[in-house]
């Protein structure tokens, strides 16, 4: 009898391991559950005070989950042994957002102290961001843990580039397990948010067939052929606060800031740009569905990874 009850209770503890080591809606709800409150809270008031950041906690998500997976290692500080991901390219001088996690984690820490990872933290905050500004995006599951490395090399070699042609973006994206549909659906949280003059120069001035002439002339005003690099400029002018579909219809328009998004209307992809603008609450669920999954790239789970006490640095 007595081994009859070791063995269940060695049973039941490896039951308890599998589910550890799975992502769950409820992951939380026995050892933090206002983890979820405390987050949603936190990001309102950070999207309150300056509606620009919802674009750039999305934008800081998307960073990290196509880096190493979704592991919370853009939020990681150079140190001796770590090249932080913050100083690469495509993040450097540009990815914003890592006040508002820290801010958030030291909350979290209060309340739950070593439960919660900055890999759910960072999930749950692009949703509440998206959320924010009346974006869809359902429930999360929850489970991530955090890496211990970062990976600059590979944020300089796998995060598209602004300038590449539509090819190039949708193998980017299919290496991370995202399909096209998925990268234009993605793509359409470029409804929010600003780019610096410099990404997209060379589009307002090119006089293409791809670009419409006022909108280039438009541009122009506040960022010179030389000069202003920093100056920014809304992705889309007429709802730069709000996650729906309008970006969709800038591209139809050829008015697509970076062309980067413009190719999405002129190739293979357009007929996905031209259902979304016909169909918002299709655009609605896609991008729900496509931020869940690119939620999930090659996450650490179970023993993998740890939690970190501060998101930008090891413990």
């Amino acid at each position: 009898m007595k081994v009859y009850f070791k063995l269940i209770s060695i049973l039941l503890l490896l039951n308890s391991i599998a589910c550890e080591a799975k992502l769950s809606t409820k992951f939380y709800d026995g050892r933090c559950r206002d983890a979820a409150a405390i987050i949603r809270k936190s990001i309102e008031k950070a999207v309150s005070r300056e509606p620009r950041m919802a674009a750039s906690l999305i934008r800081l998500h998307f960073h990290d989950c196509f880096v190493q997976g979704c592991d919370a290692s853009i939020l990681l500080d150079e140190t001796s042994t770590i090249q932080t991901e913050k100083m690469a390219i495509p993040n450097a001088n540009s990815v914003r957002g890592y006040d508002v996690i820290e801010a958030v984690k030291r909350e979290i820490e209060h309340a739950c102290p070593g439960i919660v990872s900055c890999a759910d933290i960072l999930t749950l905050a692009a949703r509440d961001a998206s959320v924010a500004v009346g974006g869809p995006w359902g429930n999360v599951r929850l489970g991530r843990r955090d890496s211990t490395t970062a990976n600059r090399s590979q944020a300089e070699t796998d995060l598209p580039s602004p300038f590449v042609d539509l090819n190039a973006l949708i193998l980017a994206f299919a290496i991370k397990g995202l399909n096209a549909r998925d990268m234009v659906a993605l793509s359409g949280s470029h409804t929010i948010g600003q780019a610096q003059c410099f990404l997209f120069r060379d589009r307002i001035y090119s006089n293409g067939s791809d670009v419409d002439t006022g909108f280039a002339t438009t541009r122009r005003q506040r960022c010179p052929r030389n000069g202003g690099d920093g100056n920014l400029a809304a992705l889309d002018v007429a709802t730069p606060d709000l996650l729906d579909n309008k970006y969709f219809k800038n591209l139809v328009e050829r008015k697509g800031l970076l062309q980067s998004d413009q190719v999405l209307f002129s190739g293979s992809t357009g007929g996905i740009v031209s259902e979304y603008t016909k169909k918002p609450r299709v655009f609605a669920a896609d991008f729900g569905k496509a931020m869940k999954k690119m939620g999930e790239i090659q996450i650490l789970l179970g023993k993998n990874g740890i939690i970190r006490r501060r998101c930008s640095a090891i413990n």
